[in-house]
């Protein structure tokens, strides 16, 4: 069994209109829900194998903010430059070439891609990944290179504001 966590960064500031896109940083609210749900994911024990993570300033805020919450080591964190404006081909090439002895992947990027691969991977349409959610799912399968050519179960769907 394989699980992928699927995490769309915390809110971000449009406050500094000099910043590039990939350096806006996290506001108050991203600031205040990444550490909340990072924390209802520890309730659960989860411990992910493996946290990648957009550049993107905000999306890796958020997975250092979360990695913490989990005791998982922020130096231990995966950067991949494609996941940043990923769509869902670039975003299942990356799971894909995950080594298989990962069991847990956590994912962390941004929208649109992120909506659409959980459209495409999940039980269930979901119109939109909010802000600093969470989606879980499970694929009977042993290794990640046939992830995406069978629906996942979906194990969690959560958000801040559920």
């Amino acid at each position: 069994m394989k699980e992928l966590i699927i995490v769309r960064h915390a809110k971000s500031s449009w406050k500094d209109s000099s910043l590039d896109d990939r350096e806006r940083p996290l506001n108050k609210r991203g600031e205040r829900d990444a550490p909340a749900m990072g924390a209802r994911l520890a309730r659960r024990k989860w411990q992910p194998d493996l946290i990648v993570s957009s550049p993107a300033v905000r999306a890796l805020e958020t997975a250092r903010i979360m990695a913490k919450k989990l005791a998982y080591p922020r130096k231990d964190i995966v950067l991949k430059d494609r996941l940043y404006g990923a769509g869902i081909v670039e975003l299942l090439e990356v799971i894909r070439e995950s080594d298989d002895s990962v069991e847990t992947l956590m994912l962390f990027g941004h929208n649109p891609g992120l909506t659409e691969l959980a459209n495409h991977l999940g039980p269930r349409p979901i119109p939109n990944l909010p802000t600093c959610c969470v989606l879980h799912l499970g694929f009977d399968t042993d290794t990640w290179s046939t992830v995406g050519y069978a629906r996942g179960d979906e194990v969690l769907f959560d958000y801040p504001k559920s």
